[in-house]
C-alpha cells in the first residue's frame, strides 16, 4: 500500500475536523492545529502521489513531514485526551494519528512506495 493513498484523506479529516472545530466553537486553535496540519499532510499526500506517478521515489521531505506531523498530533492530541477523557476530538485525532505514524515508520523501515517494474510487451 503506497502512503498517498492513507495521507490524503488522513490530510482532509484533519482539515474538515479543524474548519468543524472553527465554525462550531469559534476556536481559531482548531482551525491553525486541524486546517494547517491537514493542509501540510494532503501536500505531503500529492507530493508522494506525483513522485509515484513519474515513476520515482517519494522526496525524503515529504515522508519526514508527514511522519513529524502524525507524531507530533498523536502526542498533543494524546495528551489533550489525558487531560479531558474527552473521545471527540482529541481521542479520535491521537488514536487515528497514531496508527497513522505507525503507518509512516513502516513504509520509511520497508524503503517507501515500491515503483512496480515495467514489462516490456513483445
Amino acid at each position: 500500500m503506497h502512503d498517498f493513498c492513507f495521507t490524503i484523506p488522513y490530510g482532509m479529516l484533519l482539515m474538515v475536523g479543524g474548519s468543524m472545530g472553527y465554525f462550531k466553537k469559534g476556536s481559531i486553535a482548531s482551525l491553525a492545529g486541524g486546517a494547517g496540519t491537514g493542509f501540510l499532510v494532503l501536500l505531503a499526500g500529492f507530493i508522494t502521489l506525483k513522485a509515484f506517478e513519474k515513476k520515482k521515489k517519494s522526496p525524503v521531505f515529504a515522508v519526514v513531514l508527514q511522519t513529524v506531523i502524525s507524531a507530533g498530533l498523536t502526542f498533543v492530541m494524546g495528551q489533550r485526551y489525558l487531560k479531558t477523557q474527552k473521545i471527540m476530538p482529541a481521542g479520535l485525532v491521537s488514536g487515528i494519528s497514531g496508527l497513522m505514524t505507525c503507518f509512516y515508520l513502516y513504509k520509511i523501515a520497508t524503503g517507501g512506495n515500491h515503483i512496480p517494474a515495467t514489462t516490456k510487451a513483445e
